[in-house]
């Protein structure tokens, strides 16, 4: 078994636990990692009080290859995600010429800098900058944490800056196969088939569509050929079980 890599997020933000947003942001930073061969393991929402992110910080650094945060990082005086996690790393807080350079561009045609705007060029000490091609302010890299913006199309063009070059494993290939074949049914065969195959995870997920039960099962692997292979024995089990099953998913 190759080596699993792991990443966990700490999304930061009263208007997340508010319900006023709606997060975005875990759905393409999974499937980003996954390109990049690394596993998202595990997410916590934070308000925007200080103990609170150091603490979901240092908690998730510690058991995982890689930590990234969104949220907190814009011009107003609730944006306190770098002041929070200098204070996780022990270090200072300081301007970074290149990201205070980058703003002053940004912004000159557009009223100059100001006292908020600045604040955006704030960086732990030791840090390195995010290309952000969407709104200037730059992301944060101190090592393995990766500090981003709340804003979803921002985070992406971070991510997509980013894209390369973290080390990961293999990406994980998903086969899913649908059956309306209620999950107690199933259960047993699922578990089994999973047992029998070593390197593959069998996830199924029921739904209740045209006033019936029934569950996607998605097959998941690293190696392609492993996860087809199980996704059809699967399939054919199911079907001598008495529940036809539709390739891809129902």
């Amino acid at each position: 078994m190759s080596r699993v890599w792991t990443a966990a997020l700490v999304v930061i933000g009263d208007e997340i636990l508010s319900g006023r947003t709606q997060d975005r942001n875990v759905a393409q930073l999974a499937s980003w990692l996954n390109v990049q061969g690394i596993r998202l393991a595990e997410v916590r929402v934070v308000a925007d009080v200080e103990a609170a992110i150091v603490e979901a910080v240092n908690a998730l650094r510690a058991r995982n290859d890689y930590l990234f945060t969104t949220g907190g990082i814009g011009p107003t005086h609730d944006d306190i995600t770098v002041d929070a996690i200098a204070v996780a790393l022990g270090v200072g807080v300081v301007v970074h010429p290149e990201a205070r350079a980058i703003l002053e561009r940004y912004y000159a045609d557009k009223g100059g800098i100001n006292e908020g705007r600045l604040r955006m060029a704030r960086v732990p000490e030791g840090a390195e900058l995010i290309p952000n091609r969407m709104s200037g302010a730059p992301g944060i890299r101190v090592g393995n944490l990766f500090v981003m913006a709340g804003v979803p199309h921002i985070t992406a063009g971070m991510l997509d800056a980013l894209t390369g070059t973290l080390e990961g494993g293999r990406p994980l290939v998903s086969v899913t196969i649908g059956a309306f074949a209620p999950e107690s049914e199933v259960a047993e065969l699922l578990g089994a088939t999973e047992k029998a195959n070593e390197g593959v995870s069998i996830g199924s997920y029921p739904f209740f569509k045209a006033g019936k039960v029934g569950g996607n099962f998605v097959v998941r692997s690293e190696d392609e050929v492993l996860a087809r292979r199980v996704a059809d024995e699967l399939a054919v089990a199911l079907d001598a079980a008495g529940y036809p099953t539709t390739d891809g998913g129902i």
